[in-house]
This record gives C-alpha cells, sequence and structure tokens, in this order.
C-alpha cells in the first residue's frame, strides 16, 4: 500500500497518531508525518486513515 498525507488538509488533530503509532507521528509544527521506515501495510493504516476528521489521509494499493 501507498500512504499519503495532504499537507494542505492536515489540521493536526493527531488521530493518525494515536490510532496508528507505528506508522505516523506528529511533525515538529503538530501535523501529521509518516515515521521513516513505517510499515504501510501494518494492521491500522487503513482506520487511522478513517479516523482523520479532514480526510488528509489517503491509503491506496501500490
Amino acid at each position: 500500500m501507498r500512504i499519503s498525507i495532504d499537507p494542505h488538509r492536515c489540521i493536526g488533530a493527531g488521530q493518525c497518531a494515536l490510532t496508528a503509532p507505528d506508522v505516523f507521528v506528529q511533525d515538529d509544527d503538530g501535523y501529521g508525518a509518516l515515521l521513516p521506515g513505517h510499515d504501510p501495510d501494518a494492521p491500522m493504516v487503513k482506520e487511522a486513515a478513517r479516523a482523520c476528521p479532514v480526510r488528509a489521509i489517503a491509503v491506496t494499493e501500490s
């Protein structure tokens, strides 16, 4: 899978980092970011995308 975060939509709610902390983190400005070396097939990735209140996370098949 491929994960992307739209930086123009992200509001820094942090639901991604709470739902899938092995994949997402909040950057220094408080916005969602992908952890280096993250596993795009981690079990909670799709749930984290659904939890985003502004739908800033896209998960697509690669």
